[in-house]
Order: C-alpha cells, then sequence, then structure tokens
C-alpha cells in the first residue's frame, strides 16, 4: 500500500472518531517494511501539528472538507506537516503526495492538494504571521484543553506540559528483577553500543538515549525486559507488596503493571487482572507469558462486582482508572482530535463509580491505589476529594516521593521532554487496624 495513502486513510478515520493506536496495527501489516518508520512518523506527526495545521487549511482553502472526502484532508494535513516538520524536500513532499490522489481514487483533488501545498509554500511567512496571536496554532492543542491546563497549573507548567505534548516520548525500559539487576542489564546494553541511562525515580527504570527495536534488545525474547514509561513503573512500589496477598489489578491493559506486581513480589498469593475489552486481553497474556509471569485474566466490567468477585478481599488494589489520557498525548496525539470537555465529566462519573465498587472488595486495612495518566484534576484530585467525603472508612495514605509535585489529594507528574509521562497517584486504605499508625499492613 502507498505510504500516503495510508496517512491518509489513518487521518481520515481518527477524524471521524477512531483511535490511532486501533488503527495503527492493520495498516503496518499492509505498508512495505521499509516504508513503516516512514509512515508512522506522517501519521504521528500530523495529528500530533493538526490543530495548527487545520487552522492553516482554514486560511488555504474556501470551504471546509466533508466528511466523506476526509482522505483528501488527511492527505492536505500530511502533505502540511511533510512541509512544516520534516526534512524531507519540498519537491518531493509535494509530488508524493499529489500523487497519491489519484491512488486514493480522487481525481478530481488532485488540482486542489497541488494548488493548496504550493500556494502554502508561496504564502507561508504571511499565514503565520497572522496566525502568530492564536494559541491553538502556536501550542498546537484544542482551546478547551489550553483553558484547563492554563487554568488548573497557571502559565508556566502549562507551556512545559504542551512543550512536552508536541515532542516524541522517550523509550524507556523496566528490568525484570526477577531475572537480574539495573546496573548488570546497564552493563549488557553497553556492550551492545545501545546508549541508556537509569532512571531517576524508578529503581527498575532505563531510559534510551534513542527508541530501538525491541528485538535488538538484549534478553528481550527470555523477558529480562519490558517497555514501560518511569511514571507507571512507580505504581508497583507504591502498593507495598508483601508475601501471601490478594492483589487486584482493575483495568490492566495492556498488562505492564499486572507484570510489573508479579516481578516485584514474587510471593503473592494471587494476583487477578481484569480488563473490561476483550480485544486488550491478548496483549496482557502476550506480556505475561513472554515474561514468564501468571495471573488470573477476567474480561469484565470492574465495576460489576457481582460478575466476577469470588467474594475473598484483596489486600492490594491497582486501579488504573480510565481517563482522557492527558498526560501522554505526546504518545496518543489523536486525543487532540477525539477526546471534547464534556468527556472529562463522563470519565469523572466512571471513575467514581469504580471506586465505589472496588472498594467493596478491599479488605481492611489494605491498600488502594487510584492511578490515571491524566493531569487534569477534574479526573485526580476531585474524584479522590468525592469519593473521601461519602466514604467514612477510607483514609488517605500519603505518598512521599521527590517526584511529580504533591496535590491535596495525591501526586501529580507532568510529562517532560526526556522525561517521563504525566501520571497521577492517590493512596487510599481501608481504615480498621492499621488506623492508628496509618500504615497498612
Amino acid at each position: 500500500m502507498n505510504t500516503r495513502v495510508a496517512v491518509a486513510e489513518v487521518i481520515a478515520q481518527v477524524l471521524r472518531g477512531k483511535s490511532l493506536s486501533a488503527l495503527l496495527p492493520e495498516y503496518v501489516s499492509k505498508i512495505a517494511e521499509k516504508d513503516i518508520g516512514l509512515f508512522k512518523q506522517l501519521c504521528f506527526g500530523t495529528l500530533r501539528w493538526y490543530p495548527a495545521i487545520e487552522l492553516l487549511l482554514q486560511e488555504l482553502m474556501k470551504k471546509p472538507m466533508r466528511e466523506k472526502e476526509f482522505e483528501i484532508q488527511g492527505l492536505l494535513a500530511s502533505g502540511l506537516y511533510q512541509l512544516m516538520h520534516t526534512r524531507i524536500a519540498d519537491h518531493a513532499a509535494i509530488n508524493e503526495t499529489v500523487d497519491a490522489v489519484t491512488k486514493l481514487k480522487r481525481p478530481w483533488a488532485k488540482s486542489l492538494v497541488n494548488a493548496v501545498l504550493r500556494n502554502f509554500l508561496r504564502q507561508r511567512s504571511e499565514l503565520e504571521t497572522k496566525l502568530t496571536k492564536n494559541p491553538i496554532f502556536v501550542r498546537a492543542h484544542p482551546q478547551w484543553l489550553l483553558d484547563r491546563l492554563f487554568n488548573c497549573w497557571g502559565s508556566v507548567l502549562a507551556i512545559e506540559v504542551l512543550a512536552a505534548n508536541n515532542q516524541q516520548a522517550p523509550m524507556t525500559l523496566r528490568v525484570n528483577q526477577l531475572q537480574g539487576s539495573r546496573d548488570a542489564y546497564l552493563e549488557q546494553l553497553a556492550a551492545e553500543n545501545i546508549s541508556a541511562e537509569a532512571t531517576e525515580f524508578s529503581p527498575q527504570g532505563i531510559q534510551l538515549q534513542s527508541a530501538t527495536d525491541v528485538a535488538t534488545l538484549p534478553g528481550w525474547a527470555s523477558g529480562a525486559v519490558s517497555v514501560q514509561d518511569e511514571a507507571a513503573q512507580l505504581a508497583a512500589q507504591l502498593l507495598e507488596l508483601k508475601p501471601k496477598q490478594r492483589v487486584l489489578d482493575a483495568c490492566c491493559a495492556p498488562g505492564g503493571k499486572t507484570c510489573h506486581i508479579l516481578e516485584t513480589e514474587s510471593q503473592l498469593d494471587s494476583v487477578t487482572a481484569i480488563e473490561l475489552e476483550s480485544r486488550r486481553m491478548p496483549r496482557v497474556e502476550e506480556n505475561l507469558q513472554r515474561l514468564g509471569l501468571k495471573a488470573q485474566l477476567i474480561v469484565a466490567d470492574a465495576s460489576a462486582t457481582a460478575d466476577w468477585w469470588s467474594g475473598d478481599s484483596f489486600q492490594r488494589i491497582l486501579l488504573d482508572a480510565p481517563c482522557s489520557a492527558s498526560g501522554v498525548i505526546r504518545r496518543h496525539p489523536d486525543i487532540k482530535l477525539l477526546r471534547k470537555p464534556t468527556d472529562i465529566v463522563k470519565l469523572g462519573e466512571l471513575q467514581l463509580q469504580l471506586l465505589r465498587s472496588l472498594w467493596q472488595t478491599l479488605e481492611e486495612g489494605g491498600i488502594l491505589l487510584y492511578a490515571t495518566c491524566s493531569v487534569l484534576p477534574d479526573e485526580n484530585d476531585q474524584v479522590i476529594e468525592k469519593f473521601l467525603a461519602e466514604t467514612p472508612e477510607a483514609e488517605l495514605y500519603s505518598i512521599d516521593g521527590k517526584w511529580g509535585i504533591k496535590t491535596d489529594f495525591g501526586r501529580q507528574l507532568f510529562p517532560t521532554i526526556n522525561g517521563s509521562d504525566g501520571f497521577y497517584y492517590s493512596r487510599l486504605s481501608k481504615t480498621g487496624q492499621a488506623k492508628a499508625d496509618n500504615k497498612p499492613e
């Protein structure tokens, strides 16, 4: 399949409401292996800068594209991305993009695509000057999200978050401590001439200087290491795992935290991992199998406890709640197009319902760790505040850490350039025996 045709179709599907992560596997299988890198670069880059690109298209076109012609919209957007943000020669970017129109079977659009891209080159300075006062163009984020970030965190921090969102995320590894130490694995990487350094906050984390094919990593096939952002690696240590505990990982896909829990404490009584979407569970199974780990996997709605819970209470629960994913936009740039402000209210209600339901399965004295990859207080502190207000036996179990910032009810990490993703953690204990010293057993 032609690379730019594939990109145009992916962008069109995202504009129609589908997620990039759901689309990529199908299209990668259709692309020549030598072109997969370019294909991904164009998909991620076009979506990353789409809010700004859309404003340019509005200036360059007399009327917007109808939904049935979103493939041409996607092609134009990817063409502008190539001209603005890649080293592809201008003439090559234009010629390849125009040629793709025929392959898309939209011959009527050939002159339009050619004219729009060439007019952009002629008018670029004028257009950029005109749009430079528009924060959507400058920051490449939708207005509602810009407003939320500036209102919640102030201009200095908001600008840092927005800048990080527009950069490619680093590749971070988690060393399987059941197989070896981080120091030993760093030596293996050095022997393979793979530049890397230890992460600051996760004792198992390693950040690579540049992304690489996982197949080239020492011991990958045998489970020596996994790919996981440093922020996500903090969950296992915050659970304070001990032998013989029963652990629940709710909303577990793709299984990174499930595996890290099992690597952290090898003598757990059991780990139950629940995932709502059946299509995502095979990935969890693959990760467990590669690492030689075992967990009870259940496809179910975690909040519908009557459908899956045996009645045996858990000493530890990880609720990695469904969220806006506003802290991982750099990994999922389609969020800029797909997420709406009304979604945040609905997600907050869902998160609170999950907390209420799963709390009933937690043993007295146990810990529930609430986590999201969001940077919006609506999904984080505000959810925990509501839950604590209505749940007398729930007590905030403070998190001491040098990472992120302390909030009223947890700790918030923000996406940083060459650093971790945006993530939120709040830790709750079920009062009883442990209430006196605030140290759950």
